[in-house]
């Protein structure tokens, strides 16, 4: 493994990154995504875009050896051209296919890491879970706390019947639930529901710019046994959560937690740091001034760029034998980088519910001409030099989700679990048949999740969380 510079917060790397793409003409480079008033004109015409990412490429993509070299004439768009240049899974080290390198526009892109808003109606529904089963029902999994479909009054466990006219048995058949995703403000979204009491009702939501909570939940719950676990529902590795997090865990540690339960299982990433910020509230003392993650380039970026976070002083974390983790495959990038920081250390780290989604590299955003490239520039190892998960990160206690049940409440089917295992140091015995199998719970998971690829069952941000080394 390559020698690494230890930064704590990993920002000197990113400065690095930041000053080397300007100049060997990055053209509005950085991790912030902001375009820079030189890439303008004639540098952002198709062709000049088309060379400017294939250069990109070439000197900063992690898989640049590996990788297609395609002749930039053959394609009539950048899209297109971008598309052809991503690794294709040719090599045993990396057996995975990029299927995470992308874009979108800087203004997205911005409001996601800089304001901490999307746009959006602010729904998500339980796609994934009933792919190819078009008898089940669907169901919303979240709302977004100050979004408009929560200003409508829709709630978790709602059974969707119809989007848009569209039958529910119809969408989940196509797998189609891109009528999730709002594409400016202002538009509609026409939606039969049927509550968890059975009452049916016509729900219109209007898509609107809203700030996220990315901290939505903190509460401290007691086991039949009378552990008493401090459980916290983190959807967004953005700044804006260092503070609620500060918060949450002040609560938790007034209220007598002896022990962390992490709820990650809709976090699709964000920032290293934060994701740090998380591991160290749940890690105490034994992660004080010790690896949490580091992050390697390519070979003609390292070791120059690669660069290690390091655990926090947090004086409110808690200290714990054991930590609890609720993940599943929407469980992505910078929160798996958590459960993977915490066993780096070799704490007694408990993922509950299903196998991850398996992204352990990350970007470093990059802005060119109105659009912000995340393409994969590092992959994420702990402490002990672990990573590649990119069949994901098996559940020990494999639980299904029942979308019925409050987040938090006792009656939450992967926190009961948690509380369960707190009393006896075992799954529980619904989940005995699978408990601990790794390996059949990683190929059982990753079938699911080839079957279910592609599938976006949310609207607002999807796309634009990730691994970002700040």
């Amino acid at each position: 493994m390559p020698s690494l510079f230890r930064f704590p917060s990993g920002r000197l790397a990113v400065c690095a990154l930041a000053c080397l793409l300007v100049s060997c003409g990055g053209g509005g480079g950085g991790s912030d995504g902001a375009t820079t008033g030189s890439a303008q004109g004639a540098e952002c015409t198709v062709d000049a875009q088309k060379a400017w990412l294939g250069g990109y490429m070439d000197e900063w993509y992690f898989w640049n050896r590996l990788s297609p070299r395609p002749d930039a004439a053959a394609y009539s768009s950048v899209a297109d051209y971008f598309t052809a240049l991503r690794y294709t899974g040719s090599d045993p080290a990396y057996p995975a296919a990029d299927r995470w390198s992308g874009s979108q526009s800087s203004e997205v892109y911005n409001r996601f890491f800089g304001d901490g808003q999307t746009l959006g109606y602010g729904l998500s529904v339980a796609g994934i879970e009933v792919a190819g089963q078009p008898d089940r029902p669907l169901r919303v999994r979240y709302v977004e706390p100050l979004s408009p479909a929560a200003a409508a009054g829709i709630r978790r466990g709602d059974e969707v019947l119809s989007i848009n006219g569209r039958s529910a048995s119809s969408l989940i058949a196509a797998n189609d639930f891109e009528a999730l995703t709002a594409n400016a403000a202002g538009d509609g979204l026409r939606l039969r529901l049927r509550s968890l009491e059975g009452a049916e009702r016509d729900v219109a939501v209007t898509a609107a710019v809203h700030t996220l909570t990315p901290v939505a939940q903190a509460n401290v719950v007691t086991s039949p046994g009378g552990q008493r676990l401090g459980h916290v529902f983190v959807k967004d590795m953005i700044s804006q959560a260092t503070g609620p997090l500060e918060a949450a865990f002040t609560r938790l540690k007034a209220e007598g937690a002896q022990a962390v339960v992490l709820d990650l299982r809709y976090n699709g990433g964000g920032l290293v740091s934060v994701g740090r910020t998380v591991a160290s509230y749940a890690a105490g003392t034994r992660g004080q001034g010790r690896v949490y993650a580091q992050l390697l380039y390519n070979d003609r970026r390292a070791p120059g760029n690669n660069s290690s976070f390091v655990f926090e002083a947090q004086p409110q974390a808690i200290d714990a034998p054991r930590v609890y983790v609720l993940s599943g495959p929407r469980t992505c990038s910078a929160s798996e980088q958590v459960v993977n920081g915490l066993r780096g250390l070799g704490i007694d780290t408990v993922t509950i519910g299903h196998t991850s989604c398996g992204k352990p590299v990350g970007f470093v955003p990059t802005a060119r001409c109105g659009m912000t490239y995340s393409v994969v520039n590092f992959e994420s190892v702990n402490a002990r030099g672990q990573g590649r998960y990119f069949d994901g990160l098996a559940a020990s206690c494999r639980v299904d989700e029942d979308f019925s049940q409050p987040l938090g409440s006792p009656s939450d089917p992967l926190l009961a679990a948690a509380l369960a295992h707190a009393d006896t140091g075992r799954c529980p015995e619904a989940a005995a048949g699978v408990a601990n199998a790794a390996a059949a719970d990683a190929t059982g998971d990753a079938a699911r999740r080839q079957r279910a690829r592609g599938i976006r069952d949310s609207g607002g941000a999807d796309g634009v969380p990730g691994m970002l080394p700040r």
